[in-house]
């Protein structure tokens, strides 16, 4: 680095800059726009899970008072509106590749922006109402009716692959869209083959969704003199979101700005565009007048795109030893009624084996359309399920066999000295202490004293459980990223950057970098992120992608800016550039006693009409894998199945860590995250009649502050070799092991009664419906 070592930025747990704004209502998200004669939009949406639409009849909501417009599907065809041409395949080089049944193309099914012939999923909106209020736009919404002819529906994404089961689409009629295998089978079948112990397991990670702090919203604007459009929508990118929506209108990309400043939460939720997104840009320049769209919360939770939903089957072949021979699995994942992203299904498949050193391995990975709201990439995407299954099978593995868990991972963790190491799928591991992580975390719970606690609390009437489960995790997070660097003669640096932030410090921490990198005050340093007339380039915010990326190109535009620095130094000092120093953040020539920092230089620069600026493109293939480990404890009320998390451990690799107090943030949230799965949230959809039953914070629910104990934190370094800064990631380890740790400790609390697993989420019904169950069991012996 070239900043001074006493102003180091890079390691200092700096204060958000950020926060003020935030905290004291001058953010700027996404409902806070609004423009003079802004009309409103409300959507009309099915009742059913599949069903073909006979016919909307919208001459009553016309006449409604305040009514500009009822709008539908057939509509939207003859404007020559496209569907939102999501690209759900992951695509780097390393990535595992993602075919159709028998190797062919992966059809994921058109998702135009209202319905024409079929409603395929209960929520799918059908009909648009403008109006001159909210007020009205939701009366005519209401007034508009639909006939409808229903159809056979299915929810479940093991049914959804059963034969026979309704087809979402006719052109899947298996409803199978992805069908892929990998590792070697043959190495896999001779390992089961010679084990002398083999484990299974079955498990359905569930269906759960963001619950972001702001509900969507956009608000859009058509300029007919200019013929451009202006959409505000908090998204994960607004370079992506620009080239979505330009194409779904038909326009060239030049002609939409994209306004995405703070966003009120995201965790992959809006990392895809939105039906209304399109909508309102169409009805803008339809009613010549700007259409605003605010969900309301249980739209949100009905409509947002939604996370997890896997079926895993695992079987681990042991040696009589305990050393582990070879995994085979089995991941259903569930995209709902048309495919958004696959990247749950591609990551979590690359990660089967988990932290631990299986030599063979065969992987059978299949995505299916079912009667419901599309899933997403959600925070971790696709890790916390095969963690989970991972996880659980080893403690399984343990109980059945008789080793101490402790002991039986300790033997199997891949060790430094095999890094890099590729596992059995493919994956290829760049770093990690596996096993220090493990003894850190379990000593920083108190391991040790866990039995005199659970002594102490079987007193009480309670029951204490103790969980813990490894992670690894990958983050690639293409495509390309820009930044572009201007020193100001003012003494700002203006750093413009494609991937922009929805709550995790990006103006703060990018600033700490170029301190660094550059020499000058982190105060000095101005993050421009979010509005695509100013950004041109970007791949956003996902896949813990951001601070390896925007450090990356940072580092390579840092090199421009410090080489045009020297041209600018040589003509000021009247010497030749390559004998231009700079160190210790200062530009110094041996044939003068002047020197510059960048500051003052671009403040010269400026008399003598030059400019100190840079730009710098990269585009990152090579994956990270930050990894750790966590430990949970559980006390449960035997009587009520009422569960308390006593204590909570974690201890997270992030590579390079830009700044801890941040990155502790992000496992505290991640962690209660996660929690909040394991013990609370669930998308639970009604079998009989495919209708979600989640609607409201009534009946979905969340993590508390009273419900989460203090978490003990420790951040560790083992620098990655990817990237100049060995940076890995740290925004989405904490949710990694959660749901297995959490699911860990409560099993461990119930052993006594014979409990061996207990479905997610762990409510307190669930915990006691598992007791009685088993006491029921026993009683029946």
């Amino acid at each position: 680095m070239n900043r001074p070592a006493e102003f180091a930025a890079i390691g200092q747990p700096l204060r958000r800059k950020e926060d003020l704004r935030l905290l004291t209502g001058a953010g700027r998200f996404s409902d806070d726009f609004s423009l003079d004669g802004q009309a409103y939009a409300a959507m009309v949406r099915s009742p059913h899970p599949h069903a073909r639409i006979l016919r909307v009849e919208a001459a009553r909501a016309r006449a409604l008072p305040g009514v500009l417009a009822v709008l539908t599907g057939a509509d939207a065809q003859a404007d020559g509106l496209g569907p939102i041409p999501h690209d759900p395949l992951p695509k780097t080089r390393t990535d595992l590749k993602l075919t159709g049944p028998g190797g062919g193309a992966v059809f994921i099914g058109p998702h135009a922006l209202l319905a024409v012939d079929k409603a395929r999923h209960v929520g799918e909106a059908v009909a648009l109402v403008v109006a001159d209020t909210q007020a009205h736009a939701l009366d005519g919404a209401e007034a508009v009716a639909v006939a409808y002819e229903e159809l056979p529906f299915v929810t479940d994404a093991a049914a959804a692959a059963a034969p026979g089961a309704p087809a979402v689409w006719d052109e899947a009629p298996d409803n199978v869209l992805v069908d892929t295998s990998f590792g070697d089978r043959a190495a896999t079948d001779r390992a089961f083959a010679a084990a002398d112990h083999v484990v299974r397991m079955d498990a359905h990670v569930g269906r759960v969704t963001a619950v972001t702090i702001e509900p969507r919203a956009a608000l859009a604007h058509y300029d007919p003199a200019a013929d451009r459009y202006t959409l505000y929508a908090g998204s994960g990118g607004a370079v992506r979101q620009k080239r979505e929506l330009a194409a779904v209108l038909g326009i060239a990309p030049a002609q939409l700005r994209v306004l995405s400043y703070d966003v009120g939460g995201n965790f992959g939720a809006r990392n895809r565009a939105y039906v209304e997104f399109g909508l309102v840009l169409w009805t803008a320049r339809k009613l010549g007048r700007p259409v605003k769209y605010t969900a309301t919360r249980s739209e949100a939770f009905l409509t947002d795109y939604q996370g997890r939903d896997l079926v895993t089957q695992f079987e681990l072949a042991l040696r009589r030893d305990g050393r582990f021979l070879a995994l085979r699995a089995s991941n259903i994942s569930n995209v709902g009624a048309r495919c958004v992203s696959l990247s749950p299904l591609g990551k979590g498949s690359a990660l089967v084996t988990g932290s631990y050193a299986i030599p063979a391995a065969t992987l059978r990975s299949r995505a299916v359309f079912t009667n419901t709201m599309p899933t997403n990439a959600y925070r971790s995407s696709g890790r916390p399920e095969v963690t989970h299954a991972i996880e659980r099978l080893i403690d399984r593995a343990a109980a059945e066999l008789g080793f101490d868990r402790i002991a039986l991972r300790r033997r199997n963790l891949v060790r430094p000295s095999a890094m890099p190491y590729v596992n059995a799928v493919g994956a290829p591991y760049d770093s990690g202490e596996y096993k220090s992580n493990m003894d850190l975390a379990t000593r920083i719970a108190d391991w040790d004293g866990f039995a005199a606690r659970r002594r102490e609390a079987k007193r009480r009437g309670r029951l204490l459980g103790l969980g813990l489960a490894n992670y690894v995790e990958s983050s690639i997070g293409a495509p390309n990223e820009r930044a572009e660097i201007t020193v100001t003669p003012a003494g700002r640096v203006t750093v413009v950057i494609g991937t922009q932030p929805s709550g995790q410090g990006h103006e703060t921490s990018f600033a700490q970098v170029m301190a660094d990198l550059l020499g000058v005050p982190v105060e000095c340093i101005d993050i421009v992120m979010g509005d695509t007339d100013v950004v041109s380039v970007g791949g956003g915010s996902h896949s813990g992608r951001s601070m390896r990326h925007a450090a990356t190109v940072f580092a390579k535009a840092a090199a421009e800016l410090i080489a045009n620095g020297k041209s600018v130094a040589a003509a000021l000092l009247d010497t030749p550039a390559d004998a231009v120093t700079f160190a210790d953040g200062r530009f110094a020539s041996p044939t003068s006693n002047r020197t510059f920092d960048f500051l003052e230089l671009a403040k010269e620069a400026a008399r003598h009409d030059r400019r100190v600026a840079a730009t710098a493109d990269n585009e990152m293939h090579d994956p990270v894998f930050p990894n750790g480990c966590a430990v949970c404890e559980v006390e449960v009320d035997p009587e009520t199945g009422w569960v308390d998390i006593t204590r909570y451990a974690a201890v997270d690799d992030v590579g390079r860590c830009i700044n801890p107090m941040i990155v502790h943030g992000q496992t505290h949230g991640g962690a209660a995250q996660g929690i909040g799965e394991a013990m609370w949230e669930q998308c639970f959809i009604d079998p009989e009649s495919g209708q979600p039953l989640c609607g409201s914070f009534m009946d979905y629910g969340m993590p508390r502050a009273d419900s989460l104990p203090s978490f003990k934190t420790e951040i560790v370094e083992v620098l990655s070799p990817t990237n100049p800064l060995g940076i890995k990631a740290g925004g989405e380890g904490g949710t990694t092991p959660a749901l297995a740790v959490v699911v860990s400790a409560i099993v461990d609390a119930l052993k006594g009664y014979g409990v061996r697993d207990i479905k997610m989420p762990a409510t307190p019904f669930a915990v006691w419906r598992a007791i009685a169950d088993a006491k029921a069991n026993a009683a029946s012996r």
